[in-house]
């Protein structure tokens, strides 16, 4: 099968516990969320994959959507993949496309770490058609105050349960208007689940009117979020600050 594809490209991840980790990532397109936050302005059907050439180079060649797993796999695999930590599937939201990750996941061999799932947490019912698959978890926990949108916590837990069958940790964005209620809820969901969960906590970039949090607030967040999990981190996004994709 194929499906639109956004971006093909060799990066550092700039977000949690990965930080820094060399990883080839492959931007699928489209998303069940739409959150006053995100920066990923990509539609659901683009009509070209965006593939760099040289890693930070920002040279790209246009490749006509919708491609084929075993293309994305070969363009995935000119990265020299046995220097990479691990292959991002991100999105948008990658577990729209479940078919094609069954289909492309045994392709993509080679790396150190295997498959790294970027997910906003909210499609169980997908990550379990998926889960055998991939080898780490990197989910996304919403706050309402930032988000825009009604709260997920029962969504965000049925998907936990799922994910914590592999090397998971749960990120939730942050801003001026995050309640102290909303990062307790979050914890609760985590600790409900294993309390060794890793929680990251990243200040939001400003970005569609949503404000930045202070830099007190943040530790007041993570003092709120320690007393219910043994590892809560603040990490904001370094990608941008490297001026890498």
């Amino acid at each position: 099968m194929a499906v639109p594809v956004a971006e093909i490209f060799s990066s550092v991840q700039g977000e949690g516990p990965l930080l820094g980790c060399r990883q080839v990532f492959i931007r699928l397109a489209g998303c069940n969320l739409q959150c006053a936050f995100c920066d990923t302005t990509i539609t659901a059907g683009p009509e070209f994959c965006q593939i760099e050439q040289h890693p930070g180079q920002r040279d790209f060649k246009q490749v006509e959507n919708p491609l084929t797993a075993a293309g994305v796999a070969a363009m995935a695999g000119a990265f020299n993949l046995p220097l990479h930590h691990s292959i991002s599937l991100t999105g948008g939201e990658p577990l729209l496309h479940i078919a094609f990750i069954q289909e492309l996941a045994p392709l993509l061999q080679g790396t150190r770490h295997g498959i790294y799932l970027e997910t906003n947490g909210t499609l169980a019912a997908a990550l379990s058609a998926v889960i055998d698959l991939i080898d780490l978890v990197g989910m996304d926990l919403k706050l309402p105050s930032v988000s825009g949108m009604p709260p997920f916590w029962e969504e965000h837990q049925e998907f936990l349960k799922i994910a914590s069958r592999k090397d998971v940790f749960v990120k939730v964005v942050v801003g001026a208007d995050t309640s102290d209620a909303e990062i307790e809820t979050a914890a609760s969901i985590i600790d409900e689940v294993d309390s060794g969960i890793t929680l990251v906590i990243q200040p939001v970039s400003p970005f569609g009117g949503v404000r930045g949090a202070a830099p007190g607030r943040l530790l007041e967040l993570q003092a709120l979020a320690l007393r219910i999990l043994a590892d809560v981190r603040v990490i904001p996004q370094t990608h941008k600050l490297m001026g890498q994709l």
